[in-house]
C-alpha cells in the first residue's frame, strides 16, 4: 500500500514523489504556486491514481484473478470519453490505528457519471486494489454525493461492488452509529430511479445489502460473493466451515436464494448486461421508456405458433420458444432464469415498444405457481410498473401448487404478493390465454378482474376453477360410480365439461375480448400498444398499501 508521502496532499502540501524533485512537505504550499504550476502538478496526481490505483502489484493482483479493475469496468460501461470523475483526490483522514501512514487513492472508489447509449447514468465502483474496495468514511461521502445526484437529477444510478465490506478500522465504537445513511437513501431512489448493482467480487456485510434493495443483480460467475458475513465470521459466529462460493456465490443465488438476477461469464459479460437492462427503460419513473426502431415488422404473421403448442394439456414444451416469436427480432431478456424455473420473467420489445414479460413455464412443475414463482413474479411486477413498462401476461397454468410442503411454506401468503402486485399495476396489461387457465392462477395472471386492457386467447385454451378431469371427479363421481361403463361415462363427462370451459363459450359472453389466431398474435399485441400509449388510471388516494410479505 502506498503511503501519503508518495502522493500530493489535496488540502494544498505537495511532495516529492510526483515531480522528482526532493522538496519537503512544509517548504511549499499550493496556494503558493502559481496556477498553471499548480494545474500541472493535480493533473499528474490524478493520472498517477487512475494509471497505478492501489499500487502496481494490488493491480497485478487483480488481473491475476481473472478480474478487471474498477477503471477498466467503467471503460466498457460508459460511452466512449463521456465519464466524468468526481472525488479523484479524496483519501482516508484518519491520523490513529492501523490507518496512520496508509494511502487510499480515491479511498477505494470511483464515483461519477457518464453516458451510456446517450443517456446519462450515475456511478459507484468499488476498487478493490485499495484495501480490499472496503467502504471508507471519505469514499462513503463521496457514494452519497452520487446518489444524491442521481435522485436529484433523475437519472439512474449503478453499484459495481468488488468489496470486503465496511471498513472495519473506520468504524469502530462510536463511529458505527453514524453509518447506514447508504441503504436509507437507497430506499428513497427505489422506485424513482432504476438501481442496478453488479456483483463483480466479493460483496460482503454492508455491500451485500446494497444488492439487496436493487433492482437488477447481475453476478459474475465464480468471482462474485455476497453474504451478510465472510466465512471467517461465519466459522467466528456459529462454527460452520463454508467457503465463499457455497456461502454466496453466484450459483446459490442465482439458483437457490433468488437475490441475484444473471449469473454472467466474465466482468465484460456482465456490464454488457447491466447496458442492455438499462436500454429497456426510461431515466425515471416520470418518464416513458424509449421506443427502439426496428425491421422487425409489427404486423409479422407467426405461423410457427400454430404447432408449437401440444393441444394436450399435459404436455410440456418450452414457452421461451413462444416468447422469441412474437417479440421482435426473437431476443427476451430474461431475468433470473435458473431461479423458480416454473415461470419466466424479462424484457423485451414489440414494435419498438419496451414490454415486461410474465409467462408461465410448462417444462417446470407443468406451469404451476408456488412460493418462489409468486415472489419472482410479485417483484417483478412491481418493478416493471414503477417505470411505466407495459406488461405481457403468457398464461399456461394449472393454477397454484397445493399440499402441506406449500401450506407450510406460507403459499398463501406468497401467492397474495402475486395477486397483489398484479391488481396494483396501472400499466397498459395484456393477457394472452395460450392454453389453459384455472383456479387463482387466472387471477395472478391478470384474468378479467384485473383490468387486463386486452384479454384473448387461442382457439384451445380453457379458462376455468380447475380443469376438466379434476371437476368431473368431483362433481360427477356417483354417477360415474352409477354407470354400466364408468370409463367411457367419465370420458363423456370431461368431454361435455371441456366444451363449457372451452374459449368459444366464454367468449359468448363477452367475459374475453377475442379468439384470435395464434399467429395474428405479434400483430394484435402491438395494436394493442398503440392503443394504451396514453393510457391513464386513478386509484383512491392512500399512504400506501400493505402488501403481504
Amino acid at each position: 500500500m502506498n503511503t501519503r508521502s508518495d502522493k500530493l496532499n489535496i488540502k494544498g502540501k505537495m511532495v516529492d514523489a510526483i515531480l522528482g524533485e526532493e522538496v519537503k512537505t512544509e517548504q511549499r504550499v499550493a496556494q503558493s504556486l502559481p496556477l498553471e504550476e499548480m494545474s500541472e502538478l493535480l493533473e499528474k496526481e490524478k493520472a498517477h491514481i487512475r494509471e497505478e490505483m492501489g499500487g502496481g502489484p494490488s493491480v497485478q493482483k487483480q488481473h491475476s484473478l481473472d478480474k478487471w479493475t474498477a477503471r477498466e469496468r467503467i471503460d466498457r460501461l460508459f460511452d466512449t470519453n463521456t465519464f466524468v470523475e468526481m472525488g479523484i483526490l479524496a483519501h482516508h483522514q484518519e491520523t490513529t490505528g492501523d490507518m496512520e501512514g496508509k494511502y487510499t487513492p480515491a479511498d477505494g472508489v470511483i464515483t461519477g457519471y457518464g453516458k451510456i447509449e446517450g443517456r446519462l447514468v450515475c456511478v459507484a465502483a468499488y476498487d478493490f486494489t485499495v484495501m480490499a474496495g472496503s467502504m471508507g468514511r471519505v469514499g462513503e461521502v463521496k457514494v452519497s454525493r452520487i446518489r444524491e445526484w442521481a435522485i436529484r437529477n433523475r437519472i439512474p444510478m449503478i453499484w459495481l461492488i468488488d468489496s470486503a465490506g465496511a471498513r472495519i478500522q473506520e468504524t469502530a465504537s462510536s463511529r458505527f452509529a453514524q453509518t447506514g445513511d447508504i441503504f436509507f437513501e437507497e430506499v428513497m431512489m427505489s422506485g424513482v430511479v432504476p438501481l442496478v448493482c453488479a456483483l463483480m467480487g466479493p460483496g460482503a456485510a454492508g455491500t451485500a445489502y446494497v444488492p439487496a434493495l436493487s433492482d437488477f443483480v447481475p453476478m459474475v460467475k465464480g468471482k462474485s460473493f455476497m453474504a451478510l458475513g465472510g466465512p471467517p465470521l461465519v466459522k467466528a459466529a456459529i462454527g460452520e466451515e463454508v467457503t465463499e462460493e457455497n456461502l454466496g456465490g453466484s450459483k446459490v443465488h442465482c439458483e437457490i436464494s433468488g437475490v441475484g438476477d444473471l449469473e454472467l461469464e466474465d466482468d465484460a459479460a456482465c456490464i454488457d448486461a447491466i447496458r442492455e437492462y438499462l436500454s429497456y427503460f426510461p431515466q425515471n419513473n416520470k418518464e416513458n421508456p424509449p421506443v427502439q426502431t426496428t425491421n422487425d415488422p409489427w404486423n409479422r404473421r407467426v405461423e410457427a405458433l400454430t404447432t408449437m403448442v401440444p393441444v394436450e394439456l399435459n404436455k410440456a414444451y418450452d414457452m421461451r420458444k413462444v416468447i422469441t416469436e412474437i417479440v421482435d427480432d426473437g431476443h427476451f431478456f430474461e431475468i433470473k432464469p435458473q431461479w423458480a424455473r416454473n415461470i419466466l420473467i424479462g424484457l423485451a420489445r414489440v414494435a419498438g415498444n419496451s414490454v415486461g414479460i410474465v409467462a408461465n413455464q410448462p417444462m417446470w412443475m407443468g406451469g404451476a405457481i408456488d412460493v418462489n414463482a409468486s415472489d419472482k413474479a410479485a417483484r417483478f411486477i412491481q418493478l416493471c410498473d414503477a417505470f411505466n413498462i407495459p406488461l405481457l401476461y403468457l398464461v399456461d397454468t394449472p393454477g397454484f401448487m397445493i399440499g402441506s410442503a406449500v401450506e407450510k411454506q406460507g403459499i398463501i401468503r406468497h401467492g397474495a404478493k402475486f395477486l397483489y402486485a398484479t391488481a396494483e399495476a396501472t400499466v397498459p396489461k395484456f393477457t394472452v390465454v395460450i392454453r389453459k387457465s384455472f383456479g387463482a392462477g387466472y387471477y395472478v395472471m391478470n384474468g378479467r378482474a384485473y383490468e387486463p386492457d386486452l384479454l384473448v386467447t387461442w382457439p384451445n385454451a380453457q379458462i376455468s376453477l380447475m380443469g376438466a378431469e379434476g371437476a368431473v371427479n368431483i362433481i360427477f363421481r356417483k354417477e360415474i360410480a352409477r354407470a354400466e361403463d364408468p370409463i367411457r361415462k367419465r370420458r363423456e363427462l370431461v368431454a361435455e365439461y371441456q366444451r363449457k370451459i372451452g374459449t368459444e363459450i366464454i367468449a359468448s359472453t363477452a367475459l374475453i375480448d377475442d379468439v384470435i389466431h395464434p399467429a395474428d398474435t405479434r400483430r394484435i399485441l402491438s395494436l394493442a400498444f398503440e392503443r394504451t400509449r396514453n393510457k391513464q388510471v386513478e386509484r383512491p388516494w392512500k399512504k400506501h398499501g400493505v402488501m403481504p410479505v
